[in-house]
């Protein structure tokens, strides 16, 4: 399933299935997709049932999608995880996953616009393909990681390279309001075979500068979930965000930073597109 959060001319947020071209309400039952995550199997069962029964569709064009989860109880992203973009970043191959949080305050959805802050010279974009925690847990064990997830989203990791370098602290400069959009849905873990062989791609008005695999992701799944729940307790509504392949404004001769005006898309085999124009901001 391919679970959606959405708005329509009542302005109420409701939960939904993305089904066909419509999106099927499931909110008389289920007031938000965490709510469903929280709810486990029997939820999701009750969704799926919910969605191919209703007569609540809304054609996709007569509604707002929102960010799939609204509020995640947090946003795990790992830096440099791609061999070649940690390359470009002229860093050191990591031994151990580079962990940071990105504040859940920064998110939006697919189509709201990316605001550019006036105080950086140095916005830069990340396509990402997402894990989103289903059953939390601590000191998971890798071989188990699979159990604990409910599916997978995009996020583009929207950052102010002069911000986020300025420290070595980099959560302030990847968390600007509008700096996490995420989307298009949820999609549930059944649907996608492997996580591990999904196509990553960003375009700019249509010119691709950015093309990897998930196979080349130097921590993988079973490392993250591993390693972070490891140090604390992963809980429902979680999101890892796995890092960024090579082709970043910040890794480019000369370097190509977002510019007000333009239209980012970033596609994850199997996840749909997400697509955000660019505006500037204060």
């Amino acid at each position: 399933m391919k679970l959606v959060t959405f708005s329509d001319t009542s302005a109420a947020v409701r939960a939904g299935v993305l089904v066909d071209g419509f999106i099927a309400d499931v909110s008389s039952r289920f007031p938000s997709v965490l709510s469903i995550i929280h709810g486990g199997a029997e939820a999701l069962d009750a969704s799926a049932d919910l969605a191919s029964t209703t007569s609540a569709r809304i054609p996709l064009n007569q509604v707002k999608l929102l960010a799939p989860l609204q509020d995640p109880p947090r946003i795990f992203c790992v830096g440099l995880n791609y061999r070649d973009h940690a390359v470009e970043s002229k860093m050191e191959i990591p031994k151990v996953p580079t962990v940071f949080l990105k504040l859940a305050s920064a998110l939006i959805g697919p189509h709201a616009a990316i605001e550019l802050p006036s105080i950086s010279t140095q916005p830069d974009y990340e396509a990402e393909f997402a894990c989103v925690i289903g059953k939390g847990g601590s000191r998971i064990a890798r071989d188990h990681w699979l159990e604990h997830v409910f599916g997978y989203t995009i996020l583009n990791d929207v950052s102010a390279r002069d911000i986020q370098l300025a420290t070595t602290q980099w959560t302030l400069g990847k968390s600007f309001n509008t700096f996490a959009p995420l989307g298009p849905s949820v999609v549930t873990k059944d649907e996608i075979a492997d996580p591990h062989a999904l196509d990553v791609k960003l375009s700019i008005d249509g010119e691709v500068l950015q093309h990897s695999n998930t196979r080349e992701l130097i921590f993988k799944l079973p490392d993250l979930i591993a390693y972070i729940s490891s140090i604390t307790p992963l809980q429902a509504g979680d999101i890892i965000s796995t890092g960024t392949p090579a082709g970043v404004g910040l890794g480019r001769s000369p370097q190509r930073w977002l510019r007000a005006g333009e239209t980012v898309t970033v596609e994850v085999g199997g996840l749909g597109t997400l697509v955000n124009p660019v505006v500037a901001g204060e």
